[in-house]
Formats: C-alpha cells, structure tokens, sequence
C-alpha cells in the first residue's frame, strides 16, 4: 500500500515539471519574449486580418519588434497598425511591409522586406508600402470558381 502512494507521488510531481517546462516555453516563445522598448513606426493596410496586438514583426525571419495595436483610420477605413521597432533595427524609408502566415493552421506576423534606401525611418515614420495577407479561403474559392468555368 505504502509503495503505491509513493509511486502516485512520484507520477504527480512528473505532471508538474512537465506544466511548468511547458509554462516556461510558451513564456519564451510568446509575448513575454518580444520587444519591450523602442521606436514607434506605422503602416497602413486594406486588410490586416489576423493581425493582433503582439504579433511579431520580423525581418529575414528575425523577430525585430511587435504589434502595439490597432485601429481603423475613419477617414480612409484603412487598418493602422502601430509596431514597435527594436532600438538595434533601423528601417530604410523604402522598406515594404507584408501580413504574413505561420502556417497553414497558425497565426500571422508582420515581414519587413528592407529597402535600399539610405535614409532611415523615424520614430513616428511610417512604412508606405504594405501588401495584405493573402486569404486561404479567397485562393480555395478562385480554384473552385475557375476550375468550374473551364469545364462549361
């Protein structure tokens, strides 16, 4: 009886190293490992679907800053997005910006492609040059749709 309730014990405190390693991998891997400090730039997008407040913004694949938040511009019904650019990044002026997926069933981040430009944006600059996510389901629809086009 007494060598059951230890086994028990030890099976228990195995489940809580386990809750607390994988505790400790999504804090690493989530918001609290993002950028906490540096310059505000904006880029303005038709759709930003996907796109929440703390999403990556990387470069290269490099994660250099987050989503601070977003709002709809009431005069152009444009989406703002507000990031937050790490100090060590700088950004030529001429640099795109896209919405793109993890994966096919994950979230979505912000990728800057930089540009040539040797000026650099600014605290408060903003990224011209923005390219929607493209939508899985759009695509899915146009393959059907045309698909059925060609067999009429």
């Amino acid at each position: 009886m007494i060598s059951r309730n230890w086994v028990e014990s030890i099976v228990g405190a195995g489940v809580l190293v386990v809750a607390v390693w994988f505790l400790a991998y999504s804090y690493s891997t989530g918001a609290g490992n993002g950028v906490s400090e540096g310059y505000p730039v904006i880029a303005k997008f038709t759709n930003a679907d996907g796109i929440a407040a703390g999403a990556d913004v990387r470069v290269s694949g490099i994660p250099v800053g987050r989503v601070a938040g977003l709002h709809l511009d009431p005069v152009t019904y444009l989406a703002e997005v507000r990031l937050v650019i790490g100090p060590a990044t700088k950004i030529p002026t001429d640099s795109s910006i896209a919405v793109k997926s993890e994966s096919l069933l994950g979230g979505r981040y912000l990728a800057i492609e930089p540009g040539a430009e040797e000026r650099m944006l600014e605290a408060g600059g903003e990224i011209k040059f923005t390219q929607p996510g493209i939508s899985l389901e759009d695509l899915i629809g146009k393959l059907i749709f045309t698909n059925n086009q060609d067999k009429n």
